[in-house]
């Protein structure tokens, strides 16, 4: 089983190699956050565990291939050059390289987008930079497969002859997923056994428009605003706070805890506001600033990112003016928000206006959420927007 990680650091030590097996809670691997530390959590490891240290500062699992030919890159029955050939054009696409990896090249004035790299996928490795440095020769021995981050990742197949052209000049080819990914792919694959329906609902923010731009100054963010104006009306209507997990029974909630999507390089995280609703709006922004900067860090604690109840995903941001969004496993709801546009509205007196609104779609569990719900729901999420002055209480 793939086993997921959100630091970033060296992988010093597999504890547990493929195969064995461990109580629950042990030590699969130990992760330093820098290098000076490697040497200190080997030791720790053979103070614990009778398999010796291996001599890179990461661990890696080598492979035998066909024949022991020089290549820059792992493959598998391919034909490749005796000496290493760096790479004539950039490489498209995004770059993957191990944390050692970019420290060399910022260390060595290296490149990484003219690397090409050795890893699965096309990942840069340390030698893969030494090399293009010319620090050390390029290695001449068997594909060497660098194992995540996540210390599970030492079942994943060999690169395959399209790991090859992915380090290559080409934009197309085949790139394993990182665990994140992994993990986002379960996920959504995991939502399909679910039944959800959808409902849309335009709103006037004009109100909320010209809150936010007075209390912008202080630190507060729309994503704020709009988590605590989910949160209020959710205290109102609990059963789009509930969640149904066996398929058998459902589960009202006692928290209101908001999780809102946020992108990252490769993947998404949904970073946890626990009980907006009972938070003051400065105080809640300076809480999601906070979470944001240790997901961009992958620094969460599982807490701050598996504990929502309810989903806000937000591409207003963006000028996305409407979308769906795919229900997640464990919670009853997600609310897909779009961009606040101005618009032309009929007025009560016969005459028409332009008005800034803007389009939600809520994407919920049928099995425990009905549409009569969700639409009591959305006018009472309207009513706060529109008039917003519970949101700085």
């Amino acid at each position: 089983m793939d086993v997921e990680t959100f630091y970033d650091g060296f992988l010093a030590k597999i504890v547990i190699t493929e195969g064995e097996t461990a109580p629950v809670g042990a030590a699969i691997g130990l992760l330093a956050e820098t290098e000076e530390e490697i040497a200190e959590a080997k030791a720790k490891a053979q103070a614990t565990t009778p398999v010796a240290a291996q001599p890179s500062p990461v661990e890696e699992k080598v492979l035998s291939p066909p024949t022991p030919v020089a290549t820059p890159a792992p493959v598998v029955a391919v034909q490749v050059p005796t000496e290493p050939v760096a790479p004539t054009a950039p490489r498209s696409g995004r770059i993957i390289a191990t944390p050692y990896a970019k420290k060399l090249a910022k260390q060595y004035s290296v490149d990484l987008a003219s690397v090409a790299g050795s890893g699965p996928g096309g990942r840069v490795t340390p030698a893969d930079v030494e090399a293009a440095a010319g620090k050390t020769p390029a290695p001449i021995a068997s594909p060497v497969v660098q194992a995540s981050a996540a210390g599970a990742a030492a079942a994943a197949p060999a690169p395959t002859a399209a790991s090859a052209q992915e380090s290559s000049p080409a934009p197309f080819g085949s790139v394993a997923f990182t665990s994140m990914q992994v993990g986002v792919a379960r996920n959504m694959v995991e939502s399909l056994s679910v039944p959800v329906f959808r409902v849309g609902y335009t709103v006037t923010t004009d109100a909320l428009d010209a809150l936010y731009k007075k209390i912008k100054s202080k630190g507060v963010t729309m994503t704020a605003l709009l988590a605590k104006a989910c949160a209020l009306a959710l205290e109102k209507h609990p059963v789009v706070n509930a969640s149904c997990k066996d398929g058998k029974s459902f589960t009202y909630n006692e928290d209101i805890n908001i999780a809102v999507a946020v992108a990252m390089d490769g993947g998404l995280l949904t970073p946890v506001l626990k009980n907006p609703n009972k938070v003051e709006i400065y105080s809640l922004s300076r809480s999601w600033k906070d979470l944001v900067d240790k997901a961009r860090a992958k620094q969460l604690s599982p807490a701050e990112y598996s504990s929502g109840t309810f989903v806000l995903s937000n591409l207003g941001m963006f000028n996305v003016d409407r979308f769906d969004a795919i229900l997640p496993p464990g919670v009853g709801a997600i609310m897909a928000v779009g961009a606040s546009t101005p618009t032309v509205v009929a007025t009560g007196d016969g005459l028409f206006s332009v008005k800034n609104r803007m389009t939600v779609n809520v994407t919920a569990d049928h099995r425990i959420i009905y549409g009569g719900d969700l639409a009591v729901f959305l006018q009472t999420f309207a009513a706060i927007i529109e008039d917003p002055k519970d949101l700085t209480l």
